[in-house]
């Protein structure tokens, strides 16, 4: 039987990471997980399959999944992750994909691949970023090889944006950009991001010419946050922005949580 006909044991679908060629199974727990999901919204004229749901949105929650493997053993674990609209019914499901060696020696500056699926399981949105051992610095992030980006595909194989670390004296800086790269939005940090599980940390979203607050991107506060490297983002942006920019503001979010949330084990 070739990879094509392999039938899913839970659902009796056929994976949907192997319809990707020359891409295997879906990480563990991908096709298990059990949440009310948002209904299906039809197809519409130039907007990518799958992000027809995001057309209507303004607001979207990303809460990382608690994994008890690596809570006990601080041994650092694929992070998944549920995308709900705000009645809290789950949208997408974001899975991470990184080999083993890259998440226990390089931690947060890790290299990832991010699966965002939808509620057939097929994988809608693709995340990546690579792994650069000198980024991360703000003062360095003119140069490509200095700043981190995260590569936003949408479907797979289509680029459709980017989510690029920025230049700055202290706060971070972020711009999202289309698939030529020229800037969309800007994002600008606080001033100091705490990582407090009783603090939120608020990242706003500016237009390109810094003028106008379009939305924000708000690390939440929680109390098993002590205990375990479980975090939750909230999103806002007008519900008429172009779909592919949500997009990119999704792999905002994911970049933002990396480079200043992740736990360093």
């Amino acid at each position: 039987m070739n990879q094509q006909n392999k039938v899913n044991p839970v659902d009796g679908q056929p994976p949907a990471y192997g319809m990707q060629p020359g891409y295997g199974n879906p990480p563990p727990g991908l096709a298990n997980v059990q949440q009310q999901w948002a209904p299906a919204v039809q197809s519409m004229p130039g907007c990518p399959p799958g992000l027809e749901y995001l057309t209507t949105l303004d607001q979207v929650l990303i809460k990382q999944q608690i994994e008890l493997l690596e809570a006990f053993t601080g041994w650092e674990q694929n992070n998944k992750y549920k995308v709900m609209n705000n009645q809290g019914q789950q949208v997408y499901f974001a899975a991470e994909d990184t080999d083993m060696c890259m998440r226990q020696c390089c931690g947060p500056q890790r290299s990832f691949v991010i699966h965002i699926t939808d509620n057939m399981n097929q994988e809608v949105i693709r995340l990546s970023r690579d792994f650069k051992c000198c980024a991360g610095c703000c003062w360095c992030a003119n140069a490509d090889g200095c700043a981190h980006e995260v590569m936003i595909e949408a479907p797979v194989g289509q680029v459709v944006g980017y989510a690029r670390q920025e230049y700055s004296s202290w706060s971070p800086n972020f711009t999202l950009r289309d698939a030529d790269r020229n800037p969309i939005l800007r994002i600008h940090g606080p001033c100091c991001v705490l990582n407090m599980p009783c603090c939120e940390d608020t990242f706003n979203v500016w237009s390109q010419d810094d003028t106008q607050e379009v939305g924000t991107i708000c690390k939440q506060k929680g109390l098993q946050e002590f205990f375990v490297d479980a975090n939750t983002f909230g999103a806002t942006f007008p519900q008429d922005l172009d779909v592919k920019v949500k997009a990119a503001m999704l792999g905002a979010v994911f970049l933002i949580d990396f480079m200043y949330f992740e736990r360093k084990q």
